[in-house]
């Protein structure tokens, strides 16, 4: 009898490539040492910077009324999910209200954004009436009900999504085992959402290359500290 010997597994090889978060930064300086140097060619390729926003964008809604219909549904008790769903609220209000206490101070103490010229367009009636459409408490209340849940997502409407996500949740899991085929679907679903934001994530540096590039051609290296600036304080 032969004794018995461990097996040895062979450590992974080491990747050739950087890290994704070095990657990004490399995109980084390469894109502001373009944008300085080749200024008409750093703005030019602004569209990839805008393709990799609106990959970012696609990816939401699917990735958040998946991954909240299992969350909801997946607890199977509607009572242990009214307790977790109390404390998520107390929680998401308290941890909402120091964040906004924090902004406002930094925002208001560093000013981060003074400077810096943002377009917000030339119709001075349409700007008009933007400053004098005030919401009241009602509309805001019924702003959280979506006609259409595609419609919600089309627009990219987050507050509805998580409204609709949460009653459908709840749905699920009242009806128990027949909503398991449901519940195994949107599980799926989630997890090729998952892998599918790691597949957008590899076009980061090219994202960042191109955005970065874009606003040093067309708004010169003094931009920088304007931008620096606001992202130290985020």
């Amino acid at each position: 009898m032969k004794p018995q010997t461990d097996a040895v597994v062979p450590a992974p090889a080491p990747s050739r490539w950087p890290s994704l978060t070095t990657q990004i930064f490399i995109g980084l300086l390469i894109g502001i040492a373009v944008g300085h140097f080749f200024p008409a060619f750093g703005a030019g390729i602004k569209p990839l910077a805008d393709a990799f926003l609106k990959m970012i964008k696609m990816i939401i809604a699917p990735l958040l009324f998946s991954t909240l219909v299992v969350g909801i549904a997946g607890t199977g008790d509607l009572k242990s999910m009214g307790r977790i769903g109390g404390k998520a609220i107390l929680w998401f209000e308290l941890a909402t209200t120091v964040a906004l206490v924090i902004g406002l101070g930094m925002v208001n103490f560093f000013k981060p954004g003074a400077g810096l010229a943002v377009p917000i367009g030339t119709n001075t009636a349409e700007l008009a009436k933007l400053a004098t459409n005030q919401q009241s408490a009602w509309d805001i209340f019924l702003h959280l009900f979506p006609t259409s849940v595609f419609d919600a997502m089309a627009k990219g409407d987050i507050l509805q999504m998580v409204v609709f996500s949460t009653f459908f949740g709840i749905g699920l899991a009242a009806v128990g085992e027949k909503g398991k085929p449901v519940l195994d679907f949107f599980d799926s679903v989630a997890q090729v959402m998952f892998k599918f934001t790691g597949y957008v994530m590899v076009f980061a540096p090219v994202g960042v290359f191109a955005a970065i590039a874009a606003t040093v051609g067309s708004k010169g290296l003094g931009i920088l500290w304007t931008l620096g600036k606001l992202v130290v304080v985020m």
